[in-house]
């Protein structure tokens, strides 16, 4: 079995394959210092937990955006499962077209949620939302050129943002308000943090759709952890939470297909 780990800021979300079938997810807090111990324990406490043997565990694919983590992860592997990890990094054939200027920029999380969404949705243009720390959007066109994306700040971020440099504002329960105008200050914030994202993406996502795709109208797919708070505003044409881990047992399978022998 696979081990996906999509190891962001805030969280690692994690996910075990079986073949195709994604068997449990899991998600943890991240930590810069966490060390291979830390890791391996909780991995293998986490499989246990939901029904599965370490030892069933055969390789792990990691992508991260926190390169301080990796060195645990290969070290935890390396000591806990006693093999080296899979890391999607610059080098690793993607079968994706590169558009930045400097492709080694790409986060490993956009270009594991590239492969997964062309995987998913095959033959069609793309818009990628991922709601995480950070709230981005990436464009992929059906012939597999990654374009480019947009980074924005984060709603749980915004909220740290208004609370750490605001002298009476509090910190609040990030949540879909049920009117648009507050009529308390944790109300108001609720909306603003909200709405706020919501208007953002729609604004940006008929930006890019005019620029790059124009009457090819792209399939608009959301993922991350606050993508969920979203789905009742019909602003996705699909919610697909495990992106990044599609994303990743993809890239292993395009790898091995690279490495294997009488493969050119």
């Amino acid at each position: 079995m696979l081990l996906t780990l999509d190891v962001g800021n805030s969280q690692v979300f994690g996910g075990v394959y079986d073949g195709d079938e994604l068997k449990t997810t899991f998600r943890r807090t991240s930590s810069i210092r966490a060390s291979s111990d830390e890791f391996g324990i909780f991995f293998r406490t986490t499989l246990r937990e939901n029904g599965l043997e370490p030892e069933s565990i055969s390789m792990a694919a990691i992508c991260s955006v926190v390169p301080d983590a990796v060195h645990s992860l290969r070290n935890c592997f390396r000591k806990y499962f006693r093999f080296e990890p899979f890391v999607l990094q610059p080098g690793v054939k993607t079968g994706l077209r590169i558009r930045y200027r400097n492709p080694l920029e790409v986060g490993a999380d956009k270009i594991a949620n590239a492969v997964g969404a062309l995987h998913s949705f095959p033959a069609r243009n793309l818009l990628i939302v991922d709601f995480g720390t950070a709230t981005t959007l990436c464009a992929v066109t059906k012939d597999k050129d990654y374009l480019g994306g947009i980074i924005t700040c984060g709603i749980g971020t915004s909220m740290s943002v208004l609370e750490s440099k605001t002298a009476r504002l509090p910190a609040v329960e990030i949540v879909r308000p049920d009117e648009i105008l507050g009529r308390s200050t944790v109300e108001s914030i609720q909306s603003g943090l909200y709405h706020g994202t919501l208007a953002t993406v729609r604004a940006l996502a008929a930006a890019v759709t005019k620029e790059h795709f124009g009457k090819d109208k792209p399939l608009l797919i959301g993922t991350g952890g606050f993508g969920s708070l979203f789905q009742g505003e019909k602003l996705f044409d699909a919610f697909v939470p495990e992106l990044p881990l599609i994303g990743l047992r993809r890239a292993v399978e395009i790898s091995q297909k690279q490495t294997a022998p009488g493969s050119v």
